[in-house]
């Protein structure tokens, strides 16, 4: 996960990084579930996508 973190950090092209926070976010769902925490899981599924959701909608509107 701090591989992927950095990553996502040192990327250029911003619609490629919000895809590699996008799986870096599925990496701390899948850990949740794994340390038996679904309630947190689904928690971080719905912030996740709000985020996600948001970064793509701002970098469409910067670039026009």
């Amino acid at each position: 996960m701090i591989l992927l973190s950095i990553a996502v950090v040192e990327e250029k092209n911003l619609v490629n990084a919000v895809v590699k926070y996008a799986f870096l976010s599925l990496t701390f769902v899948l850990v949740l579930v794994l340390l038996k925490a679904p309630d947190v899981a689904l928690s971080a599924i719905v912030v996740g996508a709000i985020i996600i959701g948001a970064f793509l909608f701002t970098i469409r509107e910067v670039e026009k």
